[in-house]
């Protein structure tokens, strides 16, 4: 005979107290999959379909770190609070994560009807949020899944509307995702291109491309921009736009950036000593305190002088975490390296940003450079920008130039450095040598006649 527990002994509320989540009153994890496991079983003879969810809030970090711990969990108990208002007909909602909520309908049965009940979740939370004598708002983003056979697990079902988060994430803020058998297909070829990603990475057959960066006024290469190039025996080129990403997401991007770094650093020992090499570091790599450790390891490592470096960095990665991006950043800079703040003008508060970090650098991304000539607005925002910089002392970079009558504008602006096709596409070490040479040698037949 099983035992039974009354509801208020002590065995009980152990047992309830292990379901639930201390802070929202919500169930956790283990009652979410419960819940499902049991809804199964239940339709075991005649699997009707459900649906669930899996409901991420967009950025609480940030508004974590603004108004404190404490203000961010009266945040998830609000939260909490209107999701628990909002189910009905059977319907639950669980905690399963930090900023991470699960919602099970029972009687749901098509992709049109869950993807309507989630977009009025996310409307529901994006009311303002009490935070004492301030306020605070949230966006949200929705993956779901549908049970359609008896075949399935809960933990399948589950993955799946992962998955649909991951897809809704991407395709940015406040968005509703259905999963969908396409979702499959990519999610495998995901796993595929990981799995080759991995191996490349462990025999070092990720190399570094090397874009120039140019004075715009006199023409000359001041610098290289790396970039990191995959071709594999199988699957031909794999676009840095995919690769990079599930390096990201995976959690082997350090190992992978480390690699290129490393190349870039040996290829870059033979230029002029003049020149700089400018290199990327992915959003995870900021909260690592280990990067910069990393970093100089490699530059002692393979004898490239730290003042020769200059580290790129997007406001999309100081977001995640501003205290440790800051020390990194701090430390590189104690090194002699230089930090450029990355496709400035697309992030949510920029200026904020130029007033807590210290860059060298602020490179003007490439969707206002590309409609300079036709586009007012953007011919004011890049005005705009190139005065900034001058005001705090930074220098600016104006990217995907592809046009002469672009780079005569921006110099005409008084912006002084330059990057796009129009000096140079991406190239190898040994092509990016060559160049060089030539550069040189055309230099030296100048100076001579």
């Amino acid at each position: 005979m099983q035992p039974s527990f009354a509801p208020g002994s002590d065995r009980g509320e152990s047992a309830d107290l292990a379901f639930t989540d201390p802070l929202t009153g919500l169930g956790n994890h283990r009652r979410f999959f419960d819940k499902i496991d049991r809804l199964i079983s239940d339709r075991a003879d005649d699997p009707a379909p459900f649906a669930v969810g899996i409901l991420d809030l967009d950025g609480f970090k940030p508004i974590n770190d603004l108004f404190g711990r404490r203000s961010g969990d009266d945040i998830l108990v609000q939260v909490a609070m209107r999701l628990r208002a909002a189910m009905d007909g059977g319907a639950t909602v669980a905690r399963i994560g930090p900023d991470e909520f699960a919602f099970l309908y029972p009687m749901v049965f098509s992709e049109e009807a869950v993807a309507e009940r989630a977009r009025m979740l996310i409307e529901i939370l994006s009311a303002p949020y009490d935070v004492g004598d301030r306020t605070a708002r949230l966006s949200a983003s929705v993956g779901c899944s549908l049970f359609y056979s008896g075949d399935e697990t809960t933990e399948i079902l589950v993955d799946k509307a992962e998955t649909a988060l991951y897809h809704a994430k991407r395709s940015g803020r406040g968005k509703v995702v259905v999963y969908t058998r396409e979702m499959e297909a990519a999610a495998r070829r995901a796993t595929h291109i990981e799995q080759a990603l991995r191996r490349a990475v462990s025999s070092g057959e990720v190399e570094p491309h090397f874009q120039p960066i140019i004075d715009l006024a006199t023409r000359r290469i001041r610098g290289f921009e790396t970039l990191a190039r995959w071709t594999d025996r199988d699957l031909g080129f794999v676009s840095p736009s995919i690769f990079i990403p599930i390096a990201e997401e995976r959690g082997f991007i350090g190992p992978l950036s480390q690699l290129v770094l490393r190349k870039a650093a040996e290829a870059a020992r033979s230029w002029p000593s003049d020149l700089f090499l400018s290199f990327n570091l992915s959003p995870s790599q900021l909260v690592d305190q280990n990067t910069g450790l990393h970093i100089l390891a490699i530059l002692d490592r393979t004898g490239f002088d730290p003042r020769r470096l200059e580290i790129e960095i997007t406001e999309t990665g100081l977001m995640n975490d501003p205290v440790s991006a800051a020390k990194i950043v701090e430390d590189l800079r104690r090194c002699g390296i230089r930090v450029a703040l990355d496709d400035f003008g697309t992030g949510l508060s920029s200026l904020g940003r130029l007033r807590e970090f210290h860059f060298d650098k602020l490179k003007i991304d490439r969707s206002f450079v590309s409609s300079i000539l036709d586009d007012r607005p953007s011919e004011h925002i890049i005005r705009a920008i190139l005065s900034m910089c001058e005001g705090l002392g930074m220098e600016a970079i104006a990217e995907g130039i592809e046009k002469e009558g672009q780079a005569a504008r921006l110099t005409e602006f008084g912006c002084s450095g330059g990057q796009g096709y129009l000096f140079g596409r991406p190239a190898n070490a040994e092509t990016t040598l060559g160049l060089l040479r030539d550069t040189l040698r055309g230099t030296a037949l100048a100076a001579a006649s």
